[in-house]
Order: structure tokens, then sequence, then C-alpha cells
């Protein structure tokens, strides 16, 4: 086969991979949400309540570890053998997830389904990098932030509907889905080769770095729930997190192929970068998961619906993201989408502080529009950064890089901020629920004595029973305990403002193909080569 550039494709190649792309992306993303709304009919009919939360979890890390493995062996052995192996992963394990029999056979095969999606998203990004230059970027990359708000709300609603017919084709609808991702991608990207070098695999590195990754992701779920902060296995589990990371790090700097080359960050803007995401997924990412909270504990809609009342968010996302990408590619710079969208997502984050009880419908869906405008300005162009400074030989790494720390600040922040509103609930339920107790017929109070209201607080539907006295102390409690959620959001949020103004005002690479006399004389090639 005659080696051709990537840019040498044809508009409906393009077309046709972009498409396989934002479908691979579609169910990674997908299956972080999706699995929600119908754990409580899985556990039950697997008879697995006690383990129910490792079905997210088991996904989260396995995700989160793999992801910088992949952009790593993708500049060793090109983009389609990698990505090509990470939709085999994942529509294996999405099968075997269909089948199981047990909450352990489906905790397993939810981790293996995560070490396939943890390909999809960062190599997606990375495939785009390879054919359109960073200054073309932004627009085509724009759909794919689109698809970010499409699953958010899309997840909980057929998760919701699929429980009620069978919750096993939650899994297995990613399998025709997937096939034809692979295949359009498997047939579009053979026809072209993509640059790759000696292949010699930092397996040393690896050693250390998932486990790393594994034992913080442990130890910001455990603690506060299953662990006490300060007890043995929590510390234990962050030392082991703290000296495998400078293990990890003393390996990369004598591996000929390490898996962050750490030249990358020689440059401070990459750095930054980086930095900017993991607080951005702090900030941000574990602040919407909260949002669905509210409208089902607090306002008593059931899953399915509080994904609907989601939509002003996706419409906000998708119509920034979309938007933003074409007038990046039109101006060539990245930097001020980033600090205006870093002020509307803080923004956002804060009114939705000043959220009670009885907050309309109307008002709650104007917070969420505020929050989806400022992520779709936001999250594109973080990506266009890191990618416009990285070299093209660690152009995988880099675009990993970007999608590790914003998982890993995710994971972070949810635990961090599940810790904040509990604190808060306990304190409120403790105030103030002995008297609403009071208030009940001495009957139905010794009743409710006996009861466990963890339990109860698990259930939207048994809150919206309770004895109205009760209910609305436990509404009120999860109403403060949000509101400091989500002001405690803000101020990680208003972080990135400040990392967004030090970043700087580069330009991206390339002009645009009607301008470009490199991509000109490539078309020109592409047309002519037989």
């Amino acid at each position: 086969m005659t080696e051709r550039a990537a840019a040498n494709m044809s508009r409906r190649e393009l077309y046709t991979l972009f498409g396989a792309l934002m479908l691979t992306m579609l169910l990674a993303s997908l299956d972080q949400t999706i699995v929600g709304t119908a754990l409580p009919t899985i556990v039950g009919d697997l008879d697995g309540m006690g383990d129910y939360t490792w079905v997210v979890t088991a996904y989260l890390i396995a995700t989160t570890a793999s992801t910088p493995l992949y952009g790593k062996l993708s500049d060793l052995y090109g983009r389609r053998p990698v990505i090509l192996t990470a939709i085999v992963i994942f529509l294996v394990a999405s099968a075997l997830a269909g089948l199981s029999q047990n909450m352990l056979q489906l905790i397993l095969f939810r981790g293996l389904q995560g070490l396939g999606g943890g390909g999809l998203i960062s190599l997606a990004f990375t495939v785009v990098s390879d054919v359109v230059s960073p200054r073309e970027r932004g627009k085509y990359q724009g759909f794919f932030g689109a698809v970010f708000g499409v699953s958010s709300v899309a997840g909980p609603v057929l998760g919701g509907w699929l429980a009620e017919v069978d919750w096993r084709w939650i899994f297995y609808i990613n399998l025709p889905l997937g096939f034809a991702a692979m295949i359009a991608v498997n047939q579009i990207l053979r026809r072209h080769t993509f640059p790759t070098r000696q292949r010699k695999i930092d397996y040393l590195g690896a050693t250390c770095l998932v486990p790393a990754v594994v034992c913080l992701l442990l130890a910001v779920t455990w603690g506060g729930s299953d662990y006490a902060w300060d007890s043995g296995v929590i510390v234990g589990l962050f030392a082991a997190a703290a000296a495998l990371t400078v293990a990890f790090l003393y390996v990369e700097t004598r591996a000929e192929e390490p898996i962050l080359p750490l030249r990358m960050f020689k440059q401070g803007t990459l750095a930054l970068a980086a930095v900017i995401a993991l607080v951005f997924g702090v900030g941000m990412f574990s602040g919407i998961v909260y949002i669905p909270l509210f409208f089902q504990m607090v306002r008593g809609y059931s899953p399915t619906a509080s994904g609907l009342l989601m939509i002003p968010m996706m419409a906000g996302m998708v119509l920034t993201s979309v938007s933003s990408g074409f007038v990046i590619s039109r101006i060539g710079r990245y930097k001020w989408f980033l600090v205006a969208g870093s002020l509307v997502i803080t923004g956002g984050l804060a009114l939705f502080s000043r959220l009670h009880v009885d907050t309309p419908l109307w008002l709650s869906s104007l917070y969420l529009l505020v929050l989806g405008i400022g992520m779709g300005m936001f999250m594109q162009p973080l990506v266009l950064a890191m990618q416009n400074i990285v070299s093209v030989e660690d152009l995988g790494a880099g675009t990993s890089t970007n999608n590790f720390a914003r998982s890993l600040g995710g994971a972070i922040g949810t635990a961090v901020l599940g810790a904040v509103m509990t604190s808060r609930l306990n304190d409120e339920l403790a105030e103030n629920l002995p008297e609403a107790v009071a208030q009940l017929p001495p009957e139905q109070a010794a009743a409710f004595g006996e009861t466990d209201l963890s339990q109860v607080m698990e259930s939207p539907t048994v809150v919206a029973h309770l004895p109205e006295p009760v209910r609305v102390v436990v509404q009120q409690a999860f109403t403060d305990g949000l509101d400091r959620v989500f002001l405690v959001a803000a101020g990680i949020a208003a972080v990135t403002i400040v990392l967004s103004l030090l970043m700087p005002n580069l330009t991206l690479r390339g002009a645009g193909p009607e301008h470009d006399p490199e991509t000109k004389a490539a078309e020109i090639r592409a047309e002519t080569t037989p």
C-alpha cells in the first residue's frame, strides 16, 4: 500500500470517519450514565444490593486507569489497530455484562468494559488530530463535544426505559452500534498510514501507573463511606498511590518510550492545561452528578423524568460546542473561549447553590442552560490547546493526558463533594428531624423510629410518601446539602478562570484548507495519486 498522509482523505471518507468516531464516543460516554437509572432493577434481579455501587465504580476505575496507556500504544502501533482493539474489548465486555448471572460477574465485566471504554474517547480525539489541522480541528471536535451533552441526557432516559423492558439490553444495545463503528473505522483507516515508531512498550511504567490510579480512586471512593478518612485502609491507599506515582515518574525519566513522555511538560503550557483539566473535572463534572439528585430527592421526579429535565443543559452544550468550534477554526485562537467558558460554568454552579424546595422548574431549567453553555465553550478548546502544544509523535499521549486528568478530577471531585453533602445532610437531619418526628401520632412516630433513614433516603418514591413533617425536613436537608455542594463546586470552578487567564494566547497551527498552501498541495496530490 502506498503511504499517504491522513490529510489526503476525501471529504466523504472524512465525514464517514467522523460519524464512526462520534458513535464510538457515544457508546463510551453513554455507558457512564445509562446504568445509573437502571441499577435498582439490576441489583434487584441479581440480588446484590450490597455491591451495587461497584457496577459504576468498576467502569470508572478501569476507564481512568487505561486512558493514558491507549494514547501511548497508538503512538507506537498506529491508531487503527489500537482503536479496533478498544472497540472489540468494549463489545465483548458488553455482551458478557448482558449475560451476567450474578453481581460479581457484572462488576468484573463492567471493569473489562471500562478497559475498552478508556480508549474509545481519547483515541477518537487523537484520530481527529491526525486527519485535520489544529486550525480546522475546532469545528469538527465541536460535534464531539455535543456527543457528551447528548449522552448526559439520553443515558439516564434510555437506561430507565430499558430497565422497564429488560435491563440486559442496556449492554446488548452496544453491539450493533459498535460493530457498525468498527467496520467504518477499519475500512477508512486501513487505506491511510499514520506515523509510528519503534515499538517498545514501557511495561514497568504501566505496572506503576495503573495500580497508582486504582489505589487513588479506591481511596476517594471508600473514604468517608465504607471507611473513615483517617482509617488505616484509606491512609494506606493514599500512601501507596503516592509511592507508586513517585516510582512512575522515576521510571518515565529513564524509559525509551515512556507512557507519559515528560518532555511534553518542559513547555509549561501543557502542564497548565493538564492542571486545568484536572480542576475542571473536580469542580464541574462532580457538580453535575448531583443535579439529578435534586430533581429526584427534593422534587420527587423519577430517574427517567429527571433525565428529561436535563435537556436544557444538553441544548446549551450542543449549541456552544458546535458554534464555538466553527468560530475557533475561523479566528485560529482558543484562549478566550476557555476564559469565557470557565466564567459561565462558575456562574451556573453558583446559581444552583440558590436552589430551594419550591424553585420553579423554568428557573432550574434556565440554570441548566447556563451551565450547558459554559461547558460547550470550555471542553473542546481545552483539548485543542493540548493538541496544539504537543509534537506529532506525542499526539496520542498528549490527548489522552487531557482525558485522563479530567476523568481523574471527576472521580476525586465526586467523592469529595459527596462527603460535603453527606456532612451537611447529617447535620441538618440531626438538628431538625427529632422535632418533625415528635409531630407524628405516637404509633407512627414509634414505627418511624425503627426505620433506617439511610435506606429511606435512597428512594425518591419513599421520600415522597414520608409523613409530611418528616418529608419536609428530609427535602430541606437535601436542598441545604446540595446548595453546599454547588457552592463548593463553584469555588473550585473559579480556579479554572484564573488558570485559563494564565494560558498563552497561542495561534492554532495551520490555516484553514481554503488558505493553507500545504493543505491545498496535499489535496492536489491526493486527487492525482492513483
